[in-house]
């Protein structure tokens, strides 16, 4: 499960911008999971939860949104939507497909006490 290593690098994040500016605590940590991103949303949830005591996070509610993919057919040359990297192109039929959104894992926000 690399959520929980997923988890603990936002975790030091939170903690290296913790220093930089200081807080008590968190109280809401919003981020985006791309659909291509391979993070399973339940999953990051549970390994932050796990991770939370003892820690800045320990109070903190957390909110995961799920970013639509998208990406470039290069036979066709057209943008399109997917949902998983086997899908094909629905214009062309092909699968060479370059993703262009829905691949990263972001911090959008933090709310702190």
């Amino acid at each position: 499960m690399h959520e929980l290593s997923l988890a603990a690098s936002i975790l030091d994040l939170v903690e290296q911008t913790r220093l930089r500016d200081p807080f008590d605590h968190v109280t809401r940590l919003h981020l985006l999971a791309g659909a291509l991103s391979g993070v399973e949303i339940s999953a990051l949830r549970f390994a932050l939860e796990a991770i939370a005591p003892g820690t800045c996070l320990e109070q903190a509610q957390f909110d995961i949104d799920e970013e639509a993919a998208s990406a470039w057919c290069l036979p066709c040359g057209k943008s399109l939507s997917l949902r998983s990297r086997l899908d094909s192109c629905p214009i062309c039929g092909n699968f060479q497909l370059q993703p262009t959104g829905g691949t990263e894992l972001k911090v959008l926000d933090l709310l702190v006490v």
